[in-house]
């Protein structure tokens, strides 16, 4: 249990949108996008079979989508994983206004099946991702199911919350300059890449760590204080996704000069500091010297 039974989440503007496009990459930041759409083609591996295929078919919604309906309270979201993405954005936003003067939220877009974005085709195959020009995060939730049964990890409902935590990161990065300042310049373990996928990482951490003081209308706090066996399972995830460990389940070797998100050891080092020190050590990411990060 993640958020307080009796908070109000009615609150949250996702929506959902998406009946079966056909997968197709997508040019978006994402925790996972990478895996078939960067690292596959980078080691000469299809990726997106490992991923277990995203739905396809003919057609999309209309680009507003559809209300995510019954997520009232945060015993909904509890129950339900669709309702859990829906409703974190609330203590997100609430956070991030917080921190970062003149915020303004990014979309956030429930994926059922695929569909189009402007940044291609968003689908479980392709995983969590930021879309910067259109300032819109795009989750299919299926695709927890898909880290459990394809790389084992636990994915419980705080590790499902770092995920959106580090696509919120993502729109930080891109409404303060963050991306302009560190464009794309490769791959490799010192890439701008990677240090802005760590900065994400210790983003979302930070936001956990004071998860707890985002509160409702009512003054109750939309999370709970997470447990040590929750913050177990969401660095389960960083590990997860390490680009180490992909590599290594994907091809059976490891090659730092294709990393684009860094290691797992880093994913889980950047989410663990941002949790324990909070926003101030987030900028290191980016500033460390080659061999530091």
């Amino acid at each position: 249990m993640t958020f307080n039974p009796d908070a109000d989440v009615s609150g949250n503007t996702a929506r959902r949108r998406g009946r079966g496009a056909v997968v197709a990459g997508a040019g978006g930041v994402g925790l996972l996008g990478i895996i078939a759409l960067i690292a596959g083609p980078l080691l000469g591996i299809d990726l997106t079979g490992l991923l277990g295929g995203g739905a396809t078919g003919g057609g999309t919604e209309p680009a507003g989508g559809s209300v995510i309906e019954d997520c009232l309270t945060g015993e909904d979201a509890n129950e339900n994983v669709d309702c859990r993405v829906a409703a974190s954005q609330l203590a997100l936003d609430g956070y991030w206004e917080d921190h970062v003067e003149g915020y303004r939220p990014p979309q956030l877009i429930i994926v059922d099946g695929a569909t189009s974005t402007a940044c291609g085709t968003a689908s479980n195959a392709v995983g969590p991702f930021y879309c910067p020009p259109e300032e819109t995060v795009y989750i299919d939730p299926t695709f927890f199911d898909l880290m459990q049964q394809q790389f084992g990890a636990s994915a419980g409902d705080l590790a499902q919350l770092y995920i959106v935590g580090h696509e919120w990161g993502h729109h930080i990065q891109y409404t303060t300059g963050v991306m302009d300042a560190y464009p794309n310049n490769g791959t490799g373990p010192d890439s701008n890449g990677v240090r802005i996928e760590l900065q994400a990482d210790c983003y979302a951490g930070a936001w956990i760590g004071q998860m707890t003081e985002e509160k409702d209308p009512d003054g109750v706090p939309y999370l709970q204080e997470p447990t040590e066996a929750e913050i177990t399972d969401a660095l389960n995830a960083a590990n997860t996704v390490g680009d180490d460990n992909i590599q290594e389940q994907s091809s059976g070797s490891v090659n730092p000069e294709s990393f684009t998100h860094g290691s797992s050891d880093q994913r889980q080092g950047w989410f663990a500091s941002g949790y324990k020190y909070g926003l101030d050590v987030c900028a290191d990411p980016l500033t460390a010297a080659p061999g530091e990060l």
